[in-house]
């Protein structure tokens, strides 16, 4: 029989390790997401707000709002260039911030908002994205196109969860937090406690976790970073690293603040930010006590009775359920695991400053921190099942999580009334469904790792006599 030689050319010319697959994917994930940053912006401009388009692009001339985040931004990008190329990028972006302070200062130009660096980075990381398509070709090519979509897309994050905050306040007029506080008593009313921890500590304490707290995405940049440190050497990205599970968190979370409006416990049951402006190096006054319940948080607990919506001001975002920066806490903890012991240290104390911090502020509820555990693990567990192809173990850690994090919605807005009258049961209760989740996850993912396996030793054989 004749040699199948056209079934050998087609074999031979298959890219290697599933290449074209994964960039197929890649390709429609940036369709998806290009079409879901331009509805967000056509949303923002019917309601007269900026939305997240125009609001990086005005960052290329006017100071940016956090020019940290868009250094650690470029800095994701850098992972992909060898360390010289590194050096000049970053000289580069230096050189050009300079050039903008002494066009400000000749022109007196007064930094009111935002910071007066970060211009040369966006500037860097865009010029990178012109190199890319002039002067590289095939993987280089998309290896440089990666690390700048990586950049644009942390950059872009931001900005369309500052766009989302502001739609939920405009759209949501009505929020739940009598719902969410009565179902808290279940849990001692967490958010009371620590607030009245972290008044009592004064400014030291209160500016030490405002800055944890507001680290965070740099927090999560120095542990993508670790990940990514191979990219330059082995010209490819790993398949799964941090910066996939935060950008997803930051993309589907904001939904459910649509669903589930909440405001959180110092603005609904206190005199908003104004609480801590005597001792916030930074924090602006923005009371809400003419919308609140009563000015209750943190000396006294709130009402046991039963809760119903109730209107809210058109400027507070309704950013409580859930609570997305313990989800992002959590992420960065899940991912620092295997990193060195600074960095798994870093990890652990990230998020036990950060739950500290959401709560002792009164930004959330402890029923928003169990969601938000809860909707991590989902989110992680699926992106990691999604990489293994949707294993039977995959979909029902999934289906685990989904299952339990909407039982928790349900029970925050069905239930909070039973919860508040009956703590020890429904308390331990919501413990237990997250612990769950925790224990299904940690076991799904160890059983996914890859194990070294010690070859057998063979008998020596009798020898024949």
């Amino acid at each position: 029989m004749p040699p199948r030689t056209s079934a050998r050319i087609k074999s031979s010319s298959a890219p290697p390790d599933g290449r074209r697959p994964r960039v197929t994917v890649t390709a429609a994930a940036g369709v998806v997401v290009l079409g879901f940053l331009v509805t967000l912006e056509l949303v923002a401009r019917r309601l007269g707000l900026p939305g997240p388009l125009t609001a990086q692009v005005r960052e290329v001339v006017f100071p940016p709002k956090s020019g940290g985040l868009l250094y650690a931004s470029m800095a994701l990008m850098l992972v992909v260039l060898p360390w010289r190329q590194r050096f000049v990028a970053l000289g580069a972006a230096l050189g050009i911030d300079l050039v903008f302070f002494a066009v400000r200062w000749a022109a007196g130009i007064q930094v009111t908002e935002g910071h007066p660096f970060g211009n040369g980075a966006l500037l860097v990381t865009l010029g990178c994205a012109v190199v890319a398509v002039t002067r590289r070709t095939g993987r280089e090519r998309v290896l440089l196109l990666n690390g700048v979509g990586l950049a644009l897309l942390l950059m872009a994050g931001r900005k369309t969860g500052d766009t989302w905050l502001l739609i939920t306040s405009k759209t949501r007029p009505m929020v739940l937090d009598q719902y969410v506080a009565t179902a808290d008593h279940a849990l001692g009313s967490p958010s009371w406690l620590m607030g009245r921890i972290v008044t009592a500590t004064g400014s030291v304490g209160f500016n030490f976790l405002d800055f944890v707290y507001g680290q965070l995405p740099v927090a999560a940049v120095v542990v993508a970073l670790y990940q990514l440190r191979n990219v330059a050497a082995e010209r490819r990205f790993p398949k799964h690293y941090l910066v996939r599970t935060f950008l997803a968190i930051g993309v589907v979370g904001p939904a459910f603040y649509m669903i589930f409006p909440v405001v959180g416990p110092l603005f609904a049951y206190g005199n908003g930010t104004e609480h801590w402006v005597d001792v916030s190096l930074w924090t602006q006054s923005h009371p809400s006590v003419q919308w609140a319940v009563a000015d209750l948080w943190p000396k006294t607990l709130s009402p046991v009775g039963a809760p119903h919506p109730m209107p809210f001001d058109g400027v507070t975002p309704r950013n409580c359920m859930p609570s997305l920066h313990t989800a992002w806490a959590v992420a960065i903890f899940i991912h620092s695991r295997k990193g060195p012991g600074v960095l798994r240290y870093a990890g652990a104390f990230w998020l036990v400053a950060t739950l500290a911090a959401t709560l002792g502020f009164g930004y959330h509820y402890g029923a928003d921190l169990i969601a938000g555990v809860v909707f991590t693990l989902t989110i992680e567990g699926a992106l990691r099942a999604y990489d293994r192809g949707w294993d039977r173990s995959g979909v029902l850690l999934v289906t685990h999580g989904a299952a339990v994090f909407t039982a928790l919605l349900v029970s925050y807005r069905f239930l909070p009334l039973q919860m508040a009258r009956h703590p020890w049961f429904y308390g331990p209760l919501l413990v237990l469904a997250m612990v769950s989740v925790v224990y299904a996850y940690v076991r799904t993912t160890a059983a996914w790792e890859p194990t070294a396996t010690v070859p057998r030793q063979r008998k020596p054989l009798p020898e024949p006599a």
